[in-house]
């Protein structure tokens, strides 16, 4: 009976990450590795999950709830489901440049640094869709950048 349970469990989890658009396209055996090397974790609304400065140790992904983005004390974005976080720092072994804070009560898929880089090194298309996110954030802040040139203007 056990079996038919984690059979079940397995497969709502997999269901879960596999509506995260980061994870759409994997396989049954890529979300079975995901499913291996990440954990599932829950945090409380009003909790610091990453702080602006420190060392990156894990990359996270919201499957349910919504988080604050802070820097420098202040709020620059609000992300939710299907967003993640900790990938530069992990990235570029970099310090973090911004607070993550949670909004409402969050699920996260956590991976730490070493599951990270393996799933980079055994997905390729994860690899490609962290790039596209990252090229489409940077395209936000030169946009960001522009805006404040113009009205420092």
């Amino acid at each position: 009976m056990a079996r038919v349970t984690d059979v079940s469990a397995r497969s709502e989890r997999h269901a879960r990450i596999r509506n995260l658009p980061l994870f759409a396209g994997c396989t049954a055996d890529e979300l079975d590795e995901i499913d291996r090397l990440s954990d599932e974790v829950n945090v409380a609304a009003g909790r610091t999950v990453m702080t602006q400065g420190d060392l990156g140790q894990e990359f996270a992904l919201i499957v349910e709830g919504e988080a604050e983005i802070v820097k420098d004390g202040v709020t620059v974005a609000v992300i939710g489901p299907g967003d993640y976080f900790g990938e530069v720092a992990l990235l570029d072994s970099i310090t973090r440049t911004a607070s993550v804070v949670a909004r409402t009560d969050l699920v996260l898929e956590v991976l730490d640094r070493r599951g990270f880089h393996t799933l980079l090194d055994d997905l390729p298309r994860l690899s490609r869709s962290l790039l596209s996110g990252l090229a489409h954030r940077l395209a936000e802040l030169e946009e960001e950048n522009e805006r404040l040139r113009a009205a420092a203007l």
